[in-house]
């Protein structure tokens, strides 16, 4: 890539991300919701460039933060969900060993000589989330997301240093592959584990607490636009209310959205213990915490509510 051609990407970026106020307004439009402290260090991760590390507790709108932006950007969202024992050719590439077997059988019907460098060629590799984030064409960087970092083990990590430090990944067979447009990193954790030192000295910081209750009921009133917002805001604080106890899985804003969905599709205006008794599933996806709720009963949910 030119020099001129970067210089135009980035112009492109200044362009629609001038101001840490015009990306809070662009995530907005996109009903994402985002504080002035959030904005700001995704405007950060956007124009500095650096990874950004958000962490929070599961539900709390990390994941969805990185897929508004990509969508604020009109660019690719390449996410890598990540989980114990994952590794870098799940991550990055894989040689298609099947599309190499017919290449050697097409090369022998035509008495042709394969060599090696034949078979480990770009055409025979399967990309994964972050070779094609490192590879996208631009004309804007994609959005990279590695979802719930914490899950994969301390290996891993380190495999993402040279992406996170050098916009570039090695293969072995290839070389060095270098970003034309460096992909604006964001990383997940519900901080299972602590993270390396030298991950996250790598990135920008910042953790998403749990919105109140109003704020819930805001976003809930996006995603549902034919629920009443009294409605919104009784489901909001029952939610905040199972969240103070000592659940397996506390349900969060996506709990809070699919419960207000069903809640209006069962033509429901407001909280009772009944309705709560028959809706438990929008809420809870644990066995354990299905008990712990019903046995503080459901008049204490809807108590919470209407309080």
């Amino acid at each position: 890539m030119t020099s001129l051609a970067r210089a135009g990407a980035e112009e492109e970026v200044r362009r629609l991300v001038p101001d840490v106020a015009s990306l809070n307004s662009a995530l907005d439009d996109d009903d994402y919701l985002a504080d002035e402290s959030l904005a700001t260090a995704l405007f950060l991760a956007v124009r500095l460039p650096q990874p950004i590390l958000l962490e929070g507790e599961a539900g709390v709108g990390k994941t969805e933060a990185a897929k508004s932006l990509a969508r604020m950007l009109d660019t690719p969202l390449f996410r890598l969900q990540c989980y114990e024992g994952i590794d870098a050719g799940e991550a990055l590439y894989e040689w298609n060993h099947q599309r190499q077997l017919l290449g050697i059988r097409l090369a022998e019907m035509r008495d042709d000589v394969v060599e090696e460098t034949d078979l480990f060629a770009p055409q025979y590799l399967l990309r994964r989330p972050l070779l094609s984030a490192i590879e996208h064409p631009g004309p804007r960087p994609a959005v990279l997301l590695l979802d719930e970092i914490d899950r994969a083990d301390a290996e891993f990590e380190a495999f993402t240093f040279e992406l996170l430090a050098e916009a570039a990944v090695t293969i072995p067979e290839l070389g060095t592959v270098r970003a034309s447009h460096p992909p604006i990193v964001v990383l997940t954790s519900n901080r299972t584990r602590d993270l390396h030192d030298a991950l996250t000295r790598r990135c920008l910081y910042h953790w998403i607490d749990y919105p109140t209750p109003e704020r819930v009921a805001e976003i809930v009133r996006r995603r549902v636009p034919d629920s009443s917002r009294p409605l919104a805001l009784e489901a909001a604080t029952a939610i905040t209310k199972l969240r103070s106890l000592d659940m397996v899985k506390p349900p969060g804003i996506a709990e809070a959205i699919d419960w207000v969905s069903a809640l209006a599709i069962l033509g429901v205006h407001t909280l009772d213990a009944p309705i709560v008794q028959r809706t438990w599933g929008s809420i809870l996806k644990n066995r354990d915490d299905l008990d712990l709720a019903m046995a503080k009963g459901a008049e204490w949910v809807v108590g919470a509510a209407h309080a």
